[in-house]
């Protein structure tokens, strides 16, 4: 019955990803646009709160750049700037944020990832180290910081850019995410028919293509960062095993988002068995692993362990 109701999906779910790439286009080209006209902004650190959804284009541009929400960390943005050779990172103020973080470069407009400054475990070797310095070839660039595990002193790190224009560092609030909690009201017809094709594409992702389902769904993330994802029907339940040596080694993050991609649970797998209750709609998971250290399996093998004690157990809507 299942397979027989999901085909009548499809013209549906064709329907929603020629809107959603439509949608993707004009307003992507819009954001891009506003930033290279307003100077003052690219060059100030941007961190979503629940005041910045309240503009207009604020929650659309997300919605079409990264619609699977990062819910276990604070995320900040800056840029565009151009660069001629260098960008530096004040270490002791990311480091003082957060027990775990990684800034991400991205080449602009085309948000290629080009290089990456990322925290030690427990921060060593980088308490007495004010700077790090990047050397890049001339061009645009953006900086997208994670702090993971925030202190409850916060504040995003003062940039230098070729030794010549200092940014600097912004205080952020300590209950910054807080909006997360309510983010699902903002679910409407609009962002439901951005986003209806997931499910069905995720539900046919043995005869889609890895690759394509990929690119589809998953954010441009950090390069540390293994995800693993899939459908989940109303009803279901989640079980997740882990393999001691992939939880003693890395830190997992699991985010279920309703059928339109907005977030509705969220929570840190700690334990080598965790069960996530069933959800109320159609949806998916997202689960983010992410290494404490640099000595660890790689990406390949991490997620060929954890895929085999992963599993789905499915319970009737009783």
């Amino acid at each position: 019955m299942k397979q027989i109701s999901i085909l009548w999906e499809i013209p549906l779910a064709i329907l929603s990803f020629i809107f959603y790439k439509i949608n993707k286009f004009i307003i992507g080209n819009i954001f891009r646009i506003s930033l290279t006209i307003n100077k003052k902004k690219a060059t100030q650190w941007r961190v979503i709160d629940a005041e910045t959804l309240k503009s207009f284009l604020v929650l659309p541009v997300v919605m079409t750049k990264g619609p699977r929400w990062n819910t276990h960390a604070i995320i900040g943005t800056l840029g565009p700037i151009y660069v001629e050779k260098t960008i530096a990172l004040d270490l002791k103020s990311a480091n003082k944020s957060a027990q775990s973080w990684i800034a991400v470069i991205y080449s602009f407009p085309s948000y290629e990832t080009i290089t990456n400054i990322k925290s030690k475990e427990n921060n060593q070797d980088t308490n007495n180290q004010q700077w790090e310095t990047l050397n890049l070839q001339p061009g645009q660039y953006t900086i997208a910081l994670r702090y993971y595990h925030w202190s409850d002193s916060i504040e995003m790190p003062a940039i230098n850019v070729d030794e010549k224009m200092t940014i600097g560092k912004q205080p952020v609030a300590q209950n910054i995410n807080q909006f997360y909690q309510d983010l699902i009201q903002k679910k409407n017809w609009y962002y439901l028919w951005l986003h209806y094709y997931i499910y069905t594409i995720l539900y046919f992702r043995d005869k889609l293509g890895e690759n394509w389902i990929a690119r589809e769904y998953l954010p441009v993330g950090a390069p540390d960062t293994t995800f693993l994802y899939n459908y989940l029907e109303k009803g279901q339940s989640l079980e997740v095993e882990i393999n001691s040596e992939v939880l003693n080694h890395n830190q997992l993050y699991l985010t279920i988002y309703d059928h339109c991609s907005l977030p509705i649970s969220w929570q840190q797998l700690k334990e080598e068995k965790n069960t996530i209750t069933g959800i109320e709609n159609n949806g998916f998971y997202l689960i983010r692993i992410r290494p404490k250290d640099e000595t660890i399996l790689g990406k390949i093998e991490i997620e060929k362990e954890t895929i085999q004690k992963l599993k789905i157990i499915r319970k009737s809507n009783t």
